[in-house]
């Protein structure tokens, strides 16, 4: 079956902003009985965690609240790139010509001091008091999931000829290393962009439109390990904690 997860990405909290937004939403989630304060053995990939509390139910649907979830929550607080997990993106559109550009299976071998990213989901630094969220406007990301129904989400069809289909172009050798490139930059540095093969122009890393919303960039992330799925009033209620910031999420396994 694998290991699911889903991350909770705070995109507008910057470096020395995370530590304290982080703790300020596990406070949250312990008062509300979300999670347990106490630390523990209770994640993967991560030292310690946040086990489940007694009102877990209230992150999740009501058909799902039977669905005990056997894991906790890692909260990260360093500048990292979330992905998907398993697989990887099959395209990526750009903001300003919204063109679209088929990546291959290359675009899951990015690699950041030799590491494959899609089998290291949330490939950043654990921290204790990190935590994400994710409000109206975030973005779900779930093997096989259609996130097409989703406001702003985009999706790849299997089968699908992207290099004939309108706004598409045909990928070439160079888009998935240029797109490589610019995240070992943005891991080391909080910026980056990369030149669109359609139109281009320079666009920001952050900017792009992954497909099924496979990537997401910040300095503050939750992420919850084999856990029902999260309604949209719970990610809402995230990002109002964190004062209103825009956050992304990013679901897949392992």
């Amino acid at each position: 079956m694998g290991d699911h997860f889903q991350t909770i990405i705070d995109l507008d909290a910057k470096a020395d902003e995370a530590p304290q937004l982080g703790a300020r939403v596990v406070e949250w989630l312990v008062t509300e009985g979300i999670v347990l304060a106490e630390r523990t053995d209770c994640v993967l990939g991560a030292p310690l965690g946040h086990e489940p509390g007694p009102n877990w139910q209230r992150a999740v649907a009501a058909a799902d609240a039977d669905q005990d979830p056997w894991d906790g929550l890692a909260v990260h607080t360093e500048r990292g790139i979330f992905d998907g997990g398993q697989g990887g993106p099959e395209s990526v559109t750009c903001p300003l010509c919204e063109t679209t550009t088929p990546l291959g299976e290359g675009a899951y071998e990015w690699d950041e001091a030799g590491q494959d990213t899609a089998d290291a989901p949330g490939d950043t630094a654990v921290d204790e008091g990190q935590d994400t969220a994710d409000a109206p406007g975030d973005t779900a990301v779930d093997e096989g999931q259609d996130t097409a129904d989703a406001p702003g989400d985009t999706a790849a069809d299997e089968g699908q000829d992207t290099a004939d289909a309108p706004g598409l172009t045909a990928g070439d050798d160079d888009a998935w290393p240029r797109f490589a490139a610019a995240m070992d930059t943005w891991h080391e540095t909080g910026a980056a962009t990369a030149d669109c093969p359609a139109c281009a122009q320079p666009v920001p890393l952050t900017d792009w439109i992954w497909a099924d919303d496979y990537f997401a960039f910040g300095h503050l992330g939750r992420e919850f390990w084999n856990w029902p799925e999260f309604t949209p009033e719970f990610r809402a209620e995230i990002s109002r904690v964190l004062g209103g910031h825009r956050t992304a999420f990013v679901r897949g396994k392992l």
